[in-house]
């Protein structure tokens, strides 16, 4: 079942929706492998607390995209609907077909189509700080809640946790972002995989091998990529610096933003990806 939700979206940008939905067309996951799928949903799902969900439990994913992650969630679940505002929702239905406990919704975190108090769990992953008011995106997902349930959620971080030059070497890329992700999809995508190709690939090999050498590399840019294939890498290139708009925030002002959204008892990951947290809907 698709629902579609009619007007405008006020807490949304058409220039970032309309560049998710290119990039999950081109890169729909189709070609990651099963066990680099795992692997990955382990990372962000880490701290989520299946143990605590009620029997037949219904929940929702904000920002589905491609559906890589409802894939492993739906067969764990009663029901789950996929929301998303983009074209990419039509890449999910592909998916996720053959699963019959999926609905999908064609509305943003401002016009989700679920009653108040009515979901047993939900999560949104690498969303809310691609809207205008991650605030406000991340308060009406977690009205959607029952008191109790808990949510997760994953938002870029400031690189609160790393050195000086480590931040600085983000804010040059980023200057690079803001210039590549207004160019034209098939500019954007094209410069995306030259730099998977002469950035991700050889950082990432090159930590490897420091790895295998003994070295800590945990601290150096693009480390995470050392066990991950190209396809990834070209994946969350396209996904950097294709994307118009992004926002980044502290550990601190992550869990001040959940609680702020009617969150309580927050637990943050420790590893990568930073940061992503849990927290459950407060009784009032």
């Amino acid at each position: 079942m698709t629902t579609k939700i009619e007007g405008t979206l006020a807490n949304s940008d058409p220039a970032t929706v309309a560049g998710f939905g290119d990039e999950w067309a081109r890169f729909d996951q189709a070609a990651l492998g099963t066990a680099e799928r795992q692997a990955l949903f382990d990372q962000y799902f880490a701290v989520f607390p299946w143990e605590s969900l009620p029997p037949r439990p219904v929940g929702f994913d904000l920002g589905c995209g491609s559906g890589r992650w409802a894939q492993l969630v739906a067969p764990r679940v009663a029901h789950l609907h996929c929301i998303d505002p983009s074209s990419a929702l039509e890449v999910a239905k592909r998916n996720l077909r053959g699963l019959g406990n999926v609905s999908f919704h064609d509305a943003a975190a401002d016009t989700i189509p679920l009653e108040e108090g009515s979901a047993d769990f939900g999560y949104s992953l690498g969303v809310l700080h691609h809207i205008p008011d991650t605030q406000a995106g991340l308060a009406a997902a977690v009205r959607v809640l029952k008191p109790g349930a808990p949510f997760l959620l994953y938002l870029y971080y400031a690189f609160d946790n790393r050195p000086a030059w480590f931040r600085a070497t983000w804010r040059a890329s980023d200057l690079v972002r803001r210039g590549i992700s207004r160019t034209p999809h098939p500019l954007r995508y094209a410069l995306s995989q030259m730099i998977a190709a002469t950035v991700y690939l050889p950082a990432a090999r090159a930590a490897a091998a420091l790895e295998r050498g003994g070295m800590n590399v945990e601290g150096l840019p693009l480390s995470a990529y050392r066990r991950r294939s190209f396809y990834v890498m070209r994946t969350d290139a396209l996904d950097r610096f294709g994307t118009r708009l992004e926002q980044r925030f502290t550990k601190p002002q992550i869990a001040d933003m959940m609680r702020r959204s009617g969150l309580e008892r927050i637990r943050f990951h420790d590893g990568v990806p930073y940061w992503v947290a849990v927290g459950y809907r407060r009784a009032n």
